[in-house]
């Protein structure tokens, strides 16, 4: 029976969504407090199995989400029903519930009719939400899901800068989202926003426990990774090398070969423990073809 890999509705760009099925025959077959210090979207902590989970990143406006979409898991109709609201306040197209998108439209522009219809309801849903105090979430959130590539993009100001994406509110989201108000329903996380480093050296974890890793990945090419370089790297592998000798499990996923780059070190520091290749693909903002490249996850146990 081929199991139900549940997707995070924040679509994050890289996320573990098509290898978490694979990642997680590495984890121990019993897990009490599962970590994640680069929780991003949080496909992964929605597929595992444990009695806790402790998720942080640093990205302020994924954690927010994150916080925002937990709260409403115990009333799902309102929720909905705002989102409603403000796409057809907008008149947004939304796939989801009707097909507004002129069959005119749709001929002219087969593979982009989605985009050339949204885009000026786009331009004001983000205008005003940049004119505003920004604490609406649910504005964020659909700036998000009608967004290029489903990204969290600001300039430089803190304003929200991504162009309209080629997709709608469709049943894609709808599911995703279901999926994730049952998740944390049930598995209640506790949310952090820190620098991995005052993450990791607050936890008081045991033996049983597992920390898993998706870190920015030292040699590829995206927006998540560009405050990512070797002196960083190092700091994380050391973490991990100090958690390894309290007898600690860790599960690390990165990629040590793409685009003729080597991750070296890395590849050095990884000998001392147990590599399981992982088959991947990788997109980013600039290039959404798929790039072949060396995963690995590396664990201690």
């Amino acid at each position: 029976m081929k199991e139900n890999v549940k997707r995070s509705p924040l679509f994050y760009v890289g996320d573990k969504y098509k290898l978490i099925s694979e990642i997680k025959t590495h984890f121990p077959n019993r897990i009490d407090k599962f970590v994640e210090p680069f929780v991003g979207g949080g496909s992964v902590f929605m597929n595992v199995k444990a009695n806790d989970f402790i998720l942080n990143d640093i990205d302020t406006n994924v954690i927010t989400l994150h916080k925002y979409l937990s709260e409403q898991a115990d009333n799902v109709d309102l929720f909905f029903n705002n989102l409603w609201h403000v796409i057809n306040k907008y008149g947004l197209s939304c796939s989801y519930l009707y097909d507004i998108v002129p069959n005119e439209l749709k001929l002219q522009f087969p593979k982009t009719y989605f985009a050339k219809y949204n885009k000026d309801k786009y331009k004001q849903l983000r205008t005003d939400y940049n004119k505003s105090d920004r604490t609406d979430i649910t504005i964020l959130y659909l700036l998000l899901i009608y967004g290029f590539n489903r990204m969290l993009r600001f300039n430089s100001k803190g304003d929200f800068n991504l162009p309209v994406g080629n997709v709608d509110f469709n049943s894609n989201a709808v599911n995703a989202l279901k999926s994730y108000f049952n998740e944390v329903g049930k598995k209640r996380p506790i949310w952090f926003n820190l620098d991995f480093r005052t993450f990791i050296s607050q936890l008081q974890l045991g033996e049983s426990d597992l920390i898993y890793l998706d870190p920015p990945y030292l040699i590829t090419f995206s927006e998540y990774n560009k405050l990512w370089d070797e002196t960083t790297e190092g700091e994380l592998l050391d973490l991990l090398d100090a958690l390894s000798r309290e007898h600690i499990k860790f599960a690390i996923s990165n990629v040590t070969h793409y685009k003729g780059r080597t991750n070296d070190i890395f590849i050095k520091w990884a000998k001392k423990y147990h590599t399981h290749s992982i088959k991947s693909n990788y997109i980013s903002y600039h290039d959404n073809t798929l790039k072949s490249f060396n995963e690995v996850l590396v664990t201690n146990y």
